[in-house]
Parts: structure tokens; C-alpha cells; sequence
């Protein structure tokens, strides 16, 4: 079996559907069908009796391509809020729980509604990044980064 620390959470583990390969770098593991693994191991985590942890609230998050600002919006929290959940390791409970979990099923099992609404917060999302200010070193000089 093999030990899926990629995922970043510390207890999946593959039975099969990967490949263990040699590179120049070493072990390479090739997994099959990952976005179907993904959403697999999201919808398990939301139907788990316990409450969710820090790394999986940040896996459910980007598995959703959500920002912690975006999720925050969507779950009528701060950003911080969001932060520091995902630092906690003793995890979550209540509403906002239950709502993440309604917000994950939602989107991996198609609900067209809370797709739209994560599309549009997602937008907003960009919007915002697009209006900061960027610079970058290039040389030992800062340049405005396009």
C-alpha cells in the first residue's frame, strides 16, 4: 500500500490505481485518475462521524479551488477564522461544520447552485488579487510585476 502524503493529510492510504516508477530523482508514483481520487476522499472525509480536522478542512477548501477568503464569504466568517482552522488539529464543530460539509457535497456531487456560487466568489476572488499592487526582484532590482 501506499502511503498518500501528497494529499496532505496524514491517514490515506491506496490500496491500488498508482504506480510506483524509477526516475533520476528516485521512487516516482504515478497515481490513476487523481481528480477522481480527490473527490473521493473529499466526499469521505464529509461523510465521516467526526469532526473535521485542520488538514482536511484545507484539503476540502482547495480541492474546491477556494481561497480562505472565498470559503469565509460563502460560510459568513473571517478570513482568520478560516486560518486558523486550518492550523487547529483538534478541528471544527457546528454550524459552520455542517456547513462546509453541505458546501463539499454540494459542489462534488453537482449541485449546479453551489457550483454558480463558488464560480462567483471565486471571481470575486480574482477581482481582488487583480487590484493589488505586485513587485517583484529581479537583480537586486523591484520591478511592478505585470
Amino acid at each position: 500500500m501506499y502511503h498518500y502524503l501528497e494529499s496532505g493529510l496524514p491517514n490515506i492510504w491506496l490500496k491500488n490505481g498508482y504506480v510506483e516508477q524509477q526516475s533520476p530523482y528516485g521512487k516516482t508514483i504515478a497515481i490513476d485518475d487523481l481528480l477522481g481520487l480527490h473527490r473521493t476522499i473529499a466526499l469521505a472525509l464529509v461523510e465521516k462521524p467526526r469532526k473535521l480536522n485542520g488538514a482536511e478542512i484545507r484539503f476540502l477548501r482547495t480541492e474546491m479551488e477556494l481561497s480562505q477568503s472565498a470559503l469565509a464569504g460563502f460560510i459568513g466568517v473571517s478570513a482568520q477564522s478560516i486560518a486558523l482552522w486550518e492550523k487547529d488539529k483538534s478541528g471544527i464543530t457546528g454550524p459552520a461544520e455542517k456547513l462546509i460539509r453541505l458546501i463539499v457535497k454540494g459542489h462534488f456531487n453537482g449541485n449546479a447552485t453551489i457550483r454558480r456560487a463558488i464560480d462567483v466568489l471565486n471571481g470575486l476572488d480574482a477581482a481582488d488579487h487583480q487590484s493589488r499592487l505586485i513587485f517583484q526582484e529581479h537583480g537586486r532590482k523591484w520591478s511592478h510585476a505585470a
